[in-house]
């Protein structure tokens, strides 16, 4: 899987030996727009297909069989348009953070306590409730189109809201960004577990998904252990 930070950020080796970009122009220069889309389209399906488990199973159950298929699919598009849209401001983000002059631990600090706040911050959690929202769909015509794709384009928006600072952490180590990235989706995906709660500052972490896996690893280890 191509990896954002690798095309996007050519280096060079400054003092204390962290890596820091030349410029912003030389580091675009490097990958073409067309090979940082699909970067990050690839990046993208790896770790939001598993979040978009339950709004498609309501778009599959508010369609008729004939078209359910076209549903989901229109669904998709405004979903992954949200997405791609957003995928270009955060890997210019990235780039951005990676020229500033600071040791590379330190600035991986700073956008990992960005990540801490937004995680406890209310709008945070009103991103989250707004995730959980299937509206009605339409079941006919123009209007169901209308209704899957902007179904589509309003879940990525809040998808957006929520997800985007963790979204940040992939684009920015040099080592370890399969770990990084499978570690974010999975915890993305386990927050999607809880329910709507009021909005206020708390830390919310993936404890509902911990737990499942934890009850779901002693079933299987008191099944293996049964003659």
């Amino acid at each position: 899987m191509p990896t954002h930070h690798m095309t996007t950020t050519p280096s060079v080796t400054p003092m204390h030996g962290a890596t820091r970009p030349v410029s912003l122009n030389m580091a675009l220069a490097h990958s073409s727009p067309a090979s940082l889309a699909l970067g990050w389209a690839v990046m993208l399906a790896a770790m939001m297909l598993p979040l978009l488990n339950a709004p498609v199973r309501h778009v599959r159950a508010r369609s008729f069989a004939q078209r359910r298929a076209r549903a989901v699919i229109l669904f998709v598009i405004g979903y992954a348009t949200i997405w791609m849209a957003a995928g270009a401001t955060l890997l210019a983000v990235s780039v951005v953070i990676q020229m500033i002059p600071l040791e590379s631990s330190l600035l991986m600090a700073s956008v990992a306590l960005t990540a801490l706040v937004w995680q406890c911050s209310p709008v945070k959690q009103r991103c989250l409730n707004h995730g959980h929202v299937h509206p009605e769909l339409a079941a006919f015509g123009a209007a169901a189109d209308i209704g899957a794709l902007r179904f589509g384009f309003t879940h990525a928006v809040w998808c957006v809201g929520s997800c985007w600072a963790l979204m940040l952490l992939p684009l920015l180590v040099s080592h370890g960004h399969l770990a990084v990235m499978a570690a974010v989706a999975l915890w993305l995906a386990a927050e999607r577990l809880d329910r709507p709660l009021t909005p206020r500052w708390r830390w919310r972490g993936p404890g509902k998904g911990v737990r499942i896996a934890v009850a779901q690893a002693r079933m299987r280890a008191t099944q293996l252990t049964q003659p």
